[in-house]
């Protein structure tokens, strides 16, 4: 009996081993899952921290180009408004040249006018500038047009 009881202790360690080594063996492969699960987790991860910085990346590269395209659009605009402001100094310093000559040409209408309308020549009278057709602009009955001031029109500064 002893030898009985001997065996079924020496058949319970190794049923303990056995069981020790299965779990050890159920113990390691959880392991493994779980490095490779691990491994696996780490490399989606990686993948979508690359594509992450993919996107910003293309994000980046479009927004220099949309950024080139304000600055270009705007050194268009500028230069446009700048040729713009230098027509419109071209063109106050006409009108301004323009005005200054309506001033001038309607003093010396004022002051024809306020000589009684008479041109007069050295030496010659103003009966020869009546009766002479050739000069009807010198006829003082002809002056109906000195009586109005001269006036500048829009059209006019439009050559």
């Amino acid at each position: 009996m002893a030898s009985s009881s001997g065996t079924s202790s020496g058949s319970s360690l190794v049923q303990n081993s056995g069981s020790e080594s299965d779990l050890q063996v159920l113990m390691d492969q959880r392991k493994r899952k779980r490095m490779i699960s691990n491994r696996e987790s780490a490399r989606r991860s990686r993948m979508r921290k690359q594509k992450h910085l993919d996107d910003l990346v293309a994000q980046v590269a479009e927004l220099r180009k949309e950024n080139q395209q304000i600055l270009t659009s705007v050194n268009i605009t500028t230069q446009q408004y700048l040729s713009v402001e230098a027509e419109n100094s071209v063109l106050r310093a006409q009108a301004g040249e323009l005005s200054h000559r309506l001033q001038s040409l309607n003093e010396i209408i004022d002051s024809l006018n306020a000589s009684n309308g008479v041109f007069g020549v050295a030496g010659a009278s103003s009966s020869t500038f009546i009766n002479e057709p050739s000069n009807s602009f010198f006829n003082p009955f002809n002056m109906a047009y000195l009586n109005q001031p001269i006036m500048a029109s829009a059209d006019f500064l439009h050559c």
